[in-house]
């Protein structure tokens, strides 16, 4: 095992720059569910129905009623050691962006600052009539909370039926079409466009490293099987020889 992650820390080191794309695995260790996984959110509930942008409109307290415990809640939720290795590599300038799909702003607690969150974060929340920005865990009591002008909060996240925003996806696409190692941690690989981006990373010549519990990139060109909490400081532990 030492050796393999030996040889990745060499990649990392001497093929710069590196990029990171990360899932919903590196955040169920701050006891964030998935989605997708056995026992994940859309298991219980229909994010057809609790979490597009139609039913929102129509009902926006289904939404809420699914959502607004961790928002309230936003502040106990921390970032856990694989968020950290993360920022680390950056603050090293090892690591030159991170790509994520979650919501959560756990990469922000954590310190990255080279950072793109193509879903949105649930920590912005804004009204949908005036535009005022409320921050979590900060916002109106009720399911759904209304701004003081009436108007219903939403988060500043993407929802089923709406578009990802174009800044985002632009940097996201910039990102992994100029990195060298572009690092997959703890996703399903199966949510477009998200799900695309190390094909594109591969295409233009990148080294594909994947970590996860289980394979889901098969073509990356390494593999570490674990957790990113134990994973990625083990890799940075084998970084910090090198330099």
């Amino acid at each position: 095992m030492g050796s393999e992650y030996g040889q990745i820390a060499k990649l990392v080191v001497n093929r710069q720059p590196c990029v990171a794309l990360t899932g919903a695995g590196i955040s169920a260790e701050s006891g964030i569910p998935t989605f997708r996984s056995k026992g994940g959110l859309w298991e219980k509930f229909d994010p057809a129905v609790y979490a597009s942008i139609e039913v929102f409109r129509a009902d926006p307290s289904k939404y809420w009623s699914i959502r607004g415990e961790f928002i309230r809640n936003y502040d106990t939720y921390q970032p856990n050691a694989g968020h950290t290795a993360l920022a680390e590599l950056e603050s090293m300038g090892l690591l030159r962006h991170v790509i994520t799909q979650n919501i959560d702003g756990l990469h922000r607690k954590a310190g990255s600052r080279g950072l793109t969150e193509i879903h949105g974060s649930l920590r912005e929340i804004f009204c949908v009539r005036c535009g005022k920005e409320y921050r979590a865990p900060h916002l109106p009591e009720g399911v759904p909370p209304f701004c003081e002008c009436g108007g219903v909060l939403k988060p500043n996240t993407v929802l089923f039926g709406e578009s990802l925003p174009r800044e985002a996806m632009e940097a996201a696409w910039r990102e992994s079409s100029t990195c060298r190692v572009m690092l997959v941690i703890g996703t399903s690989a199966v949510v477009q466009p998200a799900a695309s981006l190390p094909h594109v990373a591969k295409e233009h010549g990148a080294a594909v490293i994947e970590v996860n519990i289980e394979r889901a990139f098969s073509n990356a060109d390494r593999f570490l099987e674990g957790k990113a909490g134990t994973v990625l400081p083990e890799l940075v532990a084998e970084i910090k020889k090198l330099i």
